[in-house]
């Protein structure tokens, strides 16, 4: 399959729009036949017959970009986007913070499993009157 660019989706729904424009005008002729007092069905048929060959044609067109945008939408690889590439950075983000909230579970439960002598160990600060004693001034000589 051919790779095209934005301006070529472009131009191919401007081509839909035209084929579009197309039907309606077939069905416009053909019902303004049918109008008529005596209308000659060979002219109805004939844009008729043109009526659902545009509508077919529409129909595959639509259905061509309905697929292109399923496919960018689902993230698979395609020409022009960067869709794919923002939901896999967006996931990765999403995976880091669900590691880091499960590894501070894990850590909040192997603290609360240390022995009571660790954690004391961890938690040591100097009694009240030996901080005093080292921040006073020493004595002058």
């Amino acid at each position: 399959m051919a790779t095209t660019g934005p301006m070529d989706r472009l131009h191919q729904l401007e081509n839909i729009e035209k084929e579009i424009s197309s039907a309606i005008s077939s069905a416009g002729k053909a019902l303004e036949e049918l109008a008529k007092e005596k209308p000659l069905m060979k002219t109805v048929e004939s844009h008729t017959t043109g009526f659902i060959k545009t509508l077919e044609v529409v129909e595959a067109g639509l259905i061509k970009q309905i697929n292109y945008l399923t496919q960018v939408s689902t993230g698979q690889p395609h020409e022009g986007s960067c869709y794919a590439a923002q939901k896999d950075l967006f996931m990765a983000y999403h995976r880091r913070a669900h590691v880091q909230c499960r590894l501070e579970e894990l850590e909040n439960i192997q603290s609360e499993q240390r022995p009571k002598h660790l954690q004391l160990t961890k938690s040591y600060s100097l009694p009240p009157m030996a901080a005093a004693k080292g921040s006073a001034a020493p004595p002058n000589p």
